[in-house]
């Protein structure tokens, strides 16, 4: 039962976070409703497979090599906002192409752009990583034993997917594809700025 309750709070405190609007969830969306289900899903995937590294990363002891060198934080932090510009620009430069037809080509392509773009897109977050530790240390005893660190993998695992598959059934159905089709021009923009503001948020913001 003492093991359970931390669990219980991380469980809470890492969904309130994963679920919060940021550029995950404008990428994961738009992947969805632009290359389908397939291809969401598989960008929820990468979500999850990035926050569980970084997680990895925190239970682990990197959060402390990024207190000892400074500039090695800051650069990752540069690195993931240059790497959300270069997304927001890639939606405002593609904003005025139509949607294209889903075929089986098509599909593959979309659905393996969206997983490398949305794992790139987490792993060049160090903030995850500072997120994790944050909690970590606030949650969890001084030095959990191995299936307390397991448990607290797999219940970060088990969130970043559920909400980001939630993300995907939703903007992939086919009334948001219609809607996204008729607006696409406008939706890309907007997603694309909103991109642009949390990149220069993050290379900007870097203490």
């Amino acid at each position: 039962m003492t093991d359970l309750l931390p669990l219980l709070g991380l469980a809470a405190v890492h969904l309130m976070a994963a679920a919060s609007p940021g550029p995950s969830f404008v990428l994961v969306a738009q992947t969805a409703v632009g290359s389908g289900r397939r291809a969401g899903l598989l960008a929820a995937f990468a979500m999850m497979l990035g926050a569980v590294l970084w997680a990895a990363a925190a239970l682990y002891g990197l959060q402390a090599l990024f207190a000892r060198f400074e500039w090695l934080y800051l650069a990752m932090r540069v690195g993931g906002g240059l790497y959300l510009l270069y997304l927001a620009v890639m939606l405002w430069r593609h904003a005025p192409e139509p949607l294209p037809e889903p075929t089986a080509d098509g599909a593959e392509t979309g659905a393996m752009q969206g997983f490398v773009r949305a794992l790139l897109l987490q792993l060049s977050n160090p903030k995850v990583m500072v997120f994790f530790g944050s909690i970590f240390l606030a949650l969890l005893p001084a030095d959990p034993p191995p299936e307390m660190q397991a448990a607290t993998l797999a219940i970060v695992a088990f969130n970043e997917f559920t909400w980001y598959a939630l993300i995907t059934l939703l903007f992939s159905g086919g009334p948001a594809r219609a809607i996204y089709r008729r607006a696409k021009f406008w939706l890309d923009r907007l997603m694309g700025s909103a991109l642009a503001l949390l990149g220069l948020r993050l290379a900007l913001l870097s203490r």
